[in-house]
């Protein structure tokens, strides 16, 4: 796999159309190594590429051999200190804070925590155990988009009504939406939404949390879901 030095910015992981540049900020890592991967479940990675291009804190590197679809995550070294705020553990796999995609949700398993989950020490304690195979994968994107001629409404803000909705909450249990579509985007496009928001007056819609979460143990442990998605875990990538 050629690797060539690539570009401190933009963050995370670009396509421009013949490669892909990687990027990745972290002031206190000693090493930051690119982790490519076959399949989702993958308990290992396919390759795994040391970065080693450091400009301003932004570990990077260009793959002029990689394509979108590709599945990535980062393994990072550097001290294990939680006095001193360092949890550094290259055992774990760590998701890429700008990643566009994620192939599917975190299950909060013993083994993606960094420390060992009931050790004496808690939370100061280390795990070594690798954790790839319990999480979902970064996937690369093409950013391209054909717009069909859309074009911004550009509405003016004294006619301007925002209505800020929850694409399940606001599809789930609507009769008209077609039960294939309710609790999806594609739900929230339908002729009935689109009638019942252009009936209000509505000119912009907001949309409640979009982006990937997780929903934590003590939730599932009570048959619960984190519904609103405040628990972020990639603002770039839409939720699923």
């Amino acid at each position: 796999m050629r690797v060539w030095p690539g570009e401190p910015y933009p963050l995370g992981a670009t396509w421009n159309g013949e490669g892909v540049n990687f990027a990745l900020f972290s002031e206190h890592a000693d090493a930051v190594d690119l982790c490519l991967f076959e399949s989702a479940g993958d308990e290992e990675e396919s390759l795994r590429i040391e970065l080693k291009e450091c400009t301003n804190n932004v570990w990077h590197g260009y793959l002029p051999d990689v394509r979108p679809g590709q599945l990535y995550g980062y393994r990072v070294h550097g001290p294990y200190d939680p006095e001193s705020g360092h949890r550094f553990n290259p055992n774990k796999l760590l998701l890429d804070p700008y990643a566009m995609a994620i192939t599917g949700p975190i299950r909060p398993t013993d083994e993606v925590f960094g420390y060992t989950v009931g050790d004496a020490e808690e939370d100061l304690s280390q795990d070594p155990r690798n954790s790839a195979g319990e999480l979902p994968k970064c996937v690369v994107v093409d950013p391209a988009f054909t717009w069909a001629g859309d074009v911004p409404p550009r509405t003016p803000w004294n006619r301007t009504l925002i209505y800020e909705a929850h694409v399940k909450g606001m599809t789930a249990l609507h009769p008209g939406v077609p039960e294939r579509l309710r609790g999806s985007y594609l739900g929230l496009a339908s002729e009935p939404i689109l009638e019942h928001l252009t009936r209000l007056g509505v000119t912009a819609l907001e949309l409640m949390p979009v982006h990937h979460s997780i929903t934590h143990r003590h939730l599932m442990e009570n048959g619960l879901t984190n519904y609103w998605g405040y628990d972020t875990i990639g603002y770039l990538a839409p939720d699923s």
